[in-house]
């Protein structure tokens, strides 16, 4: 059934899981992560992001999504993350997204207050939620230095929900995106300090890579939403490659890659805790 975060962040903050982003650029994807969240009867968020399209075109991938979220047993959230563009998330509210980002976190904190402000009138119009983001998630490509600036602090976030309204708000304690060259430090207590001042669900970006126990901390002390793909792209990479090896058809490669994400994905509802709780 299609959602929005409101539906099923609330729900996890309340009983200490988390929901899990998985975005897709292909139906191999959609497939797969679909198809896990059945199996495990869990609520999932499926989206992609704006930096993604080049990899599967918005009008081409969203009908796909959308009409999987339908259609499946469990409430699955179709979310356009990391909206960099006005008109871009205007095209995801309009071709049907439940849920979408709207990423000012680059310009200033004026500039990204009034524009999420404006994005959270319009999503909400269309009955869609809106998540914002506030400080800096890194690149895991330009390692330590990066990782530490720019936390999110509690009073910037209560400031920031004040002022916008946002359903949901991606903060930066430490991760970053993509591929890490050395192992992240999180910084937990400010977590806490920033789940002590909202009562806004709160998003973990730059997830793929961390450790079983990094997610289990970030979720235990507040974290209801994880974004996931780097990891997904990595499970199918490598089922694709041991099947080339392996003289395998193409459509049994894709096969194979179709699995290898479902359990990537299994893996990480099971860590996240939101087995059964769709």
């Amino acid at each position: 059934m299609l959602v929005s975060l409101c539906d099923v962040l609330k729900k996890a903050q309340a009983e200490h899981y988390a929901v899990g982003l998985f975005n897709t650029t292909d139906t191999d994807m959609l497939e797969g992560v679909i198809a896990a969240a059945e199996e495990l009867r869990s609520p999932v968020i499926i989206g992609t992001a704006e930096v993604l399209l080049p990899h599967g075109e918005l009008q081409l991938i969203a009908p796909s999504i959308i009409a999987a979220a339908k259609r499946a047993s469990v409430p699955v959230v179709v979310h356009y993350d990391h909206g960099l563009t006005f008109a871009r998330c205007m095209e995801a509210l309009r071709l049907g997204f439940s849920s979408v980002m709207f990423d000012g976190s680059l310009s200033g904190e004026a500039e990204n207050k009034a524009a999420t402000r404006e994005m959270v009138k319009i999503a909400h119009a269309f009955g869609a939620s809106v998540e914002g983001e506030i400080g800096h998630v890194g690149n895991a490509d330009a390692g330590d230095e990066e990782q530490t600036d720019m936390y999110t602090t509690p009073e910037e976030a209560a400031a920031f929900v004040a002022e916008t309204g946002v359903d949901a708000l991606a903060i930066a304690i430490g991760t970053a995106h993509g591929v890490y060259k050395t192992k992240p430090r999180l910084n937990i207590q400010r977590l806490q300090e920033i789940r002590a001042a909202i009562d806004t669900p709160l998003v973990l970006h730059g997830g793929s890579g961390l450790s079983d126990d990094d997610f289990r901390n970030t979720v235990k002390y507040g974290i209801a939403k994880v974004n996931i793909f780097t990891d997904l792209c990595l499970a199918g990479n490598a089922a694709m490659t041991a099947g080339l090896q392996e003289g395998l058809s193409y459509l049994d490669i894709r096969n194979r890659k179709v699995a290898a994400i479902k359990e990537a994905v299994k893996a990480k509802i099971a860590l996240f805790g939101s087995v059964n709780k769709g």
